[in-house]
């Protein structure tokens, strides 16, 4: 499965090469630009159905997946399952629950696009901790997460990519001039 989910997101041009500044604040010499793959209904499903195999026999009502990354995984992880899908999105900075409602004890699995550090994620889990839920575990498409992971839940990823991250002042890329760009849709502080 491992080189099936390489070969779809290669296929897609979902794996990018040069300087990057992740949604973290870290800088990495690759990307994995998912939007690539999930473009792609039927290549995303069976990317996906990795993850759902995974995932189908934990117990759980719904998948939350947080605005921009998540949404389509939510919307095919819980297509697959039978379950409802729903997103939480940024409002004045902070993440939000606007569009849907929630009950006490709902069990939720997050849903991602890539999980690098955790700290999406865990804002999400907090947001849905606060209003009762239970989030037992985080689904993605990939695992990037390296020692500066905040993620204190079970993982279930499609692939996991080990992918050299930087902080800004130790880049060899910015020590190069290399230009960096932005593809994350978190704004960074």
């Amino acid at each position: 499965m491992e080189n099936m989910v390489i070969n779809t997101l290669k296929e897609v041009g979902a794996l990018l090469e040069g300087h990057f500044l992740l949604s973290s604040g870290r800088h990495s010499n690759r990307y994995c630009q998912c939007a690539r793959l999930l473009q792609h209904p039927d290549k995303a499903e069976k990317v996906l159905s990795v993850v759902v195999d995974k995932i189908k026999d934990l117990d759980f009502d719904i998948v939350v997946g947080p605005a921009m990354g998540g949404v389509i995984v939510a919307y095919e992880v819980a297509r697959q399952l039978g379950k409802p899908g729903i997103f939480t999105e940024r409002k004045d900075g902070e993440m939000t629950l606007s569009r849907f409602e929630i009950e006490k004890g709902t069990k939720v699995i997050i849903s991602e696009d890539v999980v690098t550090t955790g700290k999406s994620t865990m804002e999400v889990c907090r947001l849905l901790e606060t209003l009762g839920a239970e989030v037992v575990g985080v689904c993605c498409i990939v695992d990037r997460r390296g020692e500066a992971s905040e993620l204190k839940l079970p993982l279930y990823s499609a692939i996991k990519l080990e992918v050299e991250s930087y902080d800004t002042e130790e880049c060899p890329l910015c020590k190069e001039n290399i230009p960096y760009v932005k593809p994350g849709s978190r704004n960074i502080k």
